[in-house]
């Protein structure tokens, strides 16, 4: 796998402009963005003339990395620190955190009173119950692409060149985990990690370059590999029923029913960069990428590419969805849409 293939997502969610996202296929993983500056502020948004109003704009140099929810509350966050709070549903978000980092913030993760935000050079952000945020040593300065915590207070934060940390205590402190690649791999390398997931029962799932997943249920201290294959992977959804969907490069797409032991791939026909993906009980699942939206109504079956609003000409990284309903995406320009359930 080449240089400019490892690095496509690495350097997407880090270059952190929305008109630079097209060059990303140039780039290495060690592009960084701008952070001299802080942010201008997210204003309101009309709802548009579609079924997905625009809830909040950004401007041409904002770019929103993540989002997630535990009930209708709600974190995003994006290039140059800004992170962005919701209390209902994503209808209304306000700006938190402000001039704590210039740095970007990548991933986001929260359950319970346990909310924790993860970015460049080892940077943690982390807010207990409705305490205000503040920074954690991570102990690595590795960039930090996802998090993800349970209720119980287990969390792990994944990033690039294999880094893997663990915490016990909801994001207080952390531990490295130290993975012997050639284990799992051909080549003497430490792969990209896109993204993690902490199950309710303790089980740690991890997913990036090479088409690996590997699941951990001792807290990180062994591994076990479910998945190989040539694309890789930068986003991966698990719900309590164990059906789980994975989402990456030239347009793969592939669920589980067994709660991540075994994966198949799903034809859709995209060869797009995909980058996030939500799914429901009901068989509806939501893909999300660079200049690509898929959405399916039967599990997988069958795929409608989305072409209404921007989906066919711009970029959406993260998806999730608040209690009340809804669907929420977030990507380029500081954008936070709502799609309809």
């Amino acid at each position: 796998m080449s240089v400019i293939e490892r690095g496509v997502r690495a350097a997407c969610i880090t270059l952190g402009i929305a008109g630079l996202m097209s060059a990303a296929y140039a780039n290495t993983p060690a592009a960084t963005p701008p952070t001299g500056a802080a942010p201008v502020a997210n204003t309101p948004a009309p709802a548009s003339s579609s079924n997905n109003p625009v809830v909040l704009q950004g401007t041409a140099h904002q770019a929103l990395f993540s989002v997630a929810f535990d009930g209708d509350r709600g974190v995003a966050v994006g290039a140059m620190g800004e992170l962005l709070e919701s209390s209902d549903g994503g209808k209304s978000w306000k700006a938190t955190a402000k001039g704590i980092t210039p740095l970007s913030l990548l991933g986001v993760g929260l359950q319970g009173a346990h909310r924790i935000a993860v970015g460049q050079q080892g940077l943690i952000l982390r807010s207990e119950g409705d305490a205000a945020w503040s920074k954690v040593e991570s102990g690595s300065e590795q960039r930090l692409l996802a998090v993800s915590v349970n209720q119980a207070g287990l969390a792990a934060s994944v990033g690039s060149f294999g880094a893997i940390l663990v915490s016990e205590n909801g994001g207080a402190s952390w531990q490295p985990v130290v993975v012997d690649w050639t284990r799992y791999l051909e080549e003497p390398v430490d792969p990209h990690l896109y993204d993690v997931a902490v199950s309710d029962g303790g089980v740690i799932t991890i997913a990036g370059e090479y088409g690996l997943i590997l699941r951990s249920a001792d807290h990180g201290k062994t591994w076990v590999s479910v998945h190989r294959g040539e694309a890789s992977i930068f986003d991966i959804a698990m719900r309590p029923d164990g059906v789980g969907y994975a989402v990456g490069q030239n347009g793969l797409v592939m669920t589980s029913s067994d709660g991540g032991n075994t994966w198949r791939d799903l034809p859709t026909g995209s060869e797009a960069v995909l980058l996030g993906v939500w799914s429901a009980p009901d068989g509806r699942v939501i893909v999300a990428g660079m200049r690509e939206t898929l959405e399916s109504r039967d599990a997988g079956a069958t795929w409608k590419r989305r072409t209404d609003g921007d989906f066919g000409t711009a970029w959406y990284s993260s998806i999730a969805a608040p209690a009340s309903g809804g669907v929420v995406l977030v990507g380029h320009t500081g954008r936070i849409i709502r799609i309809d359930s």
